[in-house]
């Protein structure tokens, strides 16, 4: 296998020409703009090395693919997560999966329950999360979200939220076995 940022022109030339010396010279002239040109192929990869995005580039990169729900306001790992899994979402929206990875980057956790699976009426759903500003400062924003990925012919029913802590709870339990003497 040839590795392209080490090899050499002259290692590519067939047999034949390899050995004229004006070819070798001449393919190893070319070498340096090579490894130049080999090097800036790294750069070509966007959604590789979006974690060195700035937000300038986050905001440009995301007026090129539109990700659903894109808050220029948001915080830098939310949008360049946006941006990254854009193509998905609109590959996939509509869909309760890209509903659960969009509430999943912008608030936490959350899952999407059908009408069937709570006895709801058809083309309904509730969301369950475990973000409790979802009621209160960022509940529009939520709302929005949402709408932006589900289809438009379900009707969002009501935002559950679920918090889940732990518990002391001890318990024991005493057992004797033995006989009794009354004197």
């Amino acid at each position: 296998m040839i590795n392209l940022q080490t090899v050499s022109l002259l290692d590519l030339l067939p047999p034949s020409i390899r050995s004229d010396p004006a070819m070798a010279a001449a393919a190893g002239a070319l070498d340096g703009e090579l490894q130049v040109t080999t090097g800036l192929i790294a750069a070509l990869d966007i959604f590789g090395r979006s974690a060195e995005w700035t937000d300038a580039e986050t905001d440009e990169l995301a007026w090129q693919y539109n990700p659903p729900y894109y808050d220029p306001d948001l915080p830098l790992d939310q949008k360049r997560l946006l941006v990254k899994n854009a193509i998905p979402f609109h590959r996939h929206k509509g869909t309760p999966q890209a509903v659960e990875d969009l509430i999943a980057i912008l608030f936490g956790r959350g899952a999407v329950e059908e009408w069937w699976q709570y006895g709801g009426e058809p083309y309904h759903f509730r969301v369950l999360t475990n973000n409790s500003d979802v009621t209160t400062t960022r509940a529009q924003e939520f709302i929005a979200a949402v709408d932006a990925v589900k289809r438009l012919s379900t009707v969002l029913d009501s935002v559950t939220i679920s918090q889940a802590e732990e518990l002391p709870l001890f318990f024991g339990g005493f057992l004797h076995v033995g006989e009794i003497i009354t004197i």
